[in-house]
C-alpha cells in the first residue's frame, strides 16, 4: 500500500534559517588585519593525516564528536570527516557514525558495513539505490570509500565490536514506514493490521505539503496515531529483542522517524522556529538512542551541517530561541564530553541545486565577503589549517563579537552570497575549526573524479 506513494521534496529549512538570520553585524567591529595576525599565530598546518594528531587527541576522550560542514556538496569536508572518523574508530574505540541523512536509506549501508544478512554486495550497490533528493549528499565517492573501510574494519573485529553508520534526520519518512510495516508483518503479525492503519493516517497524503496544509487548517493530525505505534512496539519489546535486538532498534527508530516528520511538517507552515526545533530535537534524540543501543560506554561521531553541530546559542539563531544538536548536546549532556568541529572555505566549487528538487550543478563559491571569517581565514599564511579554541580565545574580546560565517545549503545561488552568512561568535559556536582555502565539489556515485 505504501509502495504506491512517491516521496516528494519539501522546503529546505536550513536555507530559510541561513537567510533569516543573516541580518546584523556581518563584519564585526574589529580590524580584520588584527585577527589575521592573531590567527596566524594559532593556526595548525593541515597538509597530511598526521597533522591532525592534536585534534584526534582532543577528541579521542570525548563521548561525542560533532563534525560539521559549511556546504552539503564539498569533497574535502567529506574526506576529512572520514579521516577523523576512521582514526577515532581505529585508535580510540569509537562505535558509530550518525549522519544528517535518512534513517531507512542509510540503514541499508549499515547492513553492508556490518556484514548483516541480506546486505548488498558493495557500498556502491547500496548507494546507487538512493533516490531521494539531494542524492549527491550520500551517494558519492567519498561515502563509498568510507563504507568499504568500515566493512573491512568490521571483518577484523568481534561482531559485538562492529561499528555502524546511521541516518538521524526526519526526512525519508515514507521509506521508514514501509520498512516498519514489513518488520511488523514478519515479527508482530497479530498487530500488523492495527499498526498499518495508524501509519496510513500519515502515509495516505500524496506529499508532505498536503499534510502540512491539512494539519495547519485543523482538519487532521496524525500525532496520536504515530505515538501509539511506538507504544505498541515498546509493549512488545522483550519478545522482539529476543528475535533480534538490532532489528527491534531499527523498527522503533523508524517509528520515531515517522513521528519526527509529522511534527516537522505539521508545524512548518505556522511556526518556523518550532518546526526547526522539532527536527533538531529529533536528530539529537536519535543520537542518544544510537548511543544507548551500543551501550553505556559507547562513543560516536556525528556528521551534519555547521548549522546543526555548532552551538546555536553562539549565533543569531539563539536569539530566536532556536536549538540544534550543538546546543542540545552541551545543555542536556555533559559539556566536557562533547567536541564540536566546524568546517569552512574561502572559495572553490560546490555541488548544489538552484532550487529544491532541481538537478545537481557544479557552482563556483566566490571569495569570502569582506570582514567575514572566511575572508579573514583566506588571508592567513597557511592555505589549509585548523584551530583548537581555548579559554584565551573565548576571553578575547575581538572574538566575542558576532561576525559573518558562511553557510551554504543544498540549494545555492552564488549571486546572493551576502544572504549566506550567519552572525557567529566562532570560539563559542565550535571547539575547533578546520579551514580549506580552496575546495572542490563532491563526485556522485558513477561519475569520475
Amino acid at each position: 500500500m505504501y509502495r504506491r506513494l512517491k516521496v516528494y521534496g519539501f522546503i529546505s529549512l536550513l536555507l530559510l534559517s541561513v537567510a533569516a538570520y543573516s541580518f546584523f553585524n556581518v563584519d564585526g567591529n574589529r580590524d580584520p588585519d588584527d585577527l589575521v595576525a592573531y590567527f596566524n599565530q594559532r593556526a595548525r598546518a593541515l597538509t597530511d593525516s598526521d597533522d591532525i594528531d592534536e585534534l584526534i587527541a582532543a577528541a579521542g576522550n570525548k563521548s561525542l564528536v560533532l563534525l560539521g560542514e559549511s556546504t552539503h556538496g564539498t569533497t574535502e569536508y567529506y574526506s576529512l570527516r572520514s579521516l577523523i572518523s576512521r582514526r577515532l574508530i581505529d585508535e580510540k574505540g569509537f562505535s558509530y557514525i550518525a549522519v544528517e541523512g535518512d534513517f531507512a536509506a542509510i540503514y541499508r549501508l549499515n547492513k553492508y558495513v556490518k556484514h548483516m544478512p541480506g546486505a548488498a554486495g558493495s557500498a556502491r550497490e547500496v548507494l546507487e539505490q538512493f533516490n531521494r533528493w539531494p542524492i549527491w549528499m550520500w551517494a558519492n565517492e567519498d561515502i563509498v570509500e568510507l563504507a568499504e573501510w568500515m566493512r573491512n574494519y568490521n571483518s577484523e573485529v568481534d561482531p559485538s565490536e562492529m561499528v555502524g553508520i546511521y541516518g538521524m534526520d526526519v526526512y525519508g519518512h515514507l521509506e521508514a514506514m514501509i520498512d516498519l510495516d514489513d518488520y511488523v508483518r514478519e515479527n508482530l503479525p497479530q498487530l500488523s493490521d492495527r499498526i498499518e492503519a495508524k501509519l496510513l493516517c500519515f502515509a495516505r497524503f500524496s506529499d508532505e505539503q498536503e499534510y502540512a496544509r491539512a494539519a495547519a487548517g485543523g482538519s487532521v493530525s496524525c500525532r496520536e496515531e504515530l505515538e501509539a505505534v511506538t507504544r505498541l512496539l515498546e509493549e512488545n519489546e522483550a519478545a522482539l529483542i529476543e528475535i533480534c535486538s538490532d532489528q527491534y532498534f531499527r523498527a522503533v527508530q523508524n517509528s520515531f522517524v515517522a513521528r519526527g516528520a509529522e511534527a516537522f511538517y505539521r508545524q512548518a507552515p505556522v511556526d518556523y522556529n518550532a518546526s526547526w526545533n522539532s527536527r533538531a530535537t529529533h536528530m539529537w534524540h536519535t543520537v542518544q538512542r544510537i548511543a544507548a543501543h551500543y551501550g553505556e560506554d559507547a562513543r560516536g561521531v556525528v556528521w551534519a551541517h555547521n548549522t546543526h553541530i555548532g552551538d546555536a546559542r553562539a549565533t543569531a539563531m539563539g536569539a530566536e530561541g532556536m536549538v540544534n544538536i550543538g546546543s542540545l548536546s552541551r545543555s542536556e549532556g555533559d559539556r566536557d564530553e562533547v567536541i564540536a568541529v566546524g568546517f569552512g572555505t574561502y572559495r572553490g566549487r560546490v555541488a548544489a541545486g538552484s532550487f529544491w528538487g532541481s538537478r545537481m550543478q557544479i557552482m563556483d563559491i566566490p571569495p569570502g565577503i569582506e570582514g567575514s571569517y572566511e575572508n579573514i581565514f583566506g588571508n592567513l599564511d597557511l592555505p589549509d589549517f585548523y584551530l583548537i579554541f581555548d579559554d584565551d580565545d573565548r576571553a578575547n574580546q575581538a572574538l566575542r563579537e558576532f561576525r559573518g560565517h558562511r553557510a551554504i545549503g543544498v540549494v545555492y545561488n552564488p549571486a546572493q552570497e551576502v544572504g549566506n552568512y550567519v552572525p557567529t561568535v566562532l570560539p563559542e559556536r565550535y571547539d575547533a575549526f578546520i579551514f580549506i582555502r580552496e575546495t572542490n565539489e563532491l563526485v556522485p556515485v558513477g561519475r569520475r573524479r
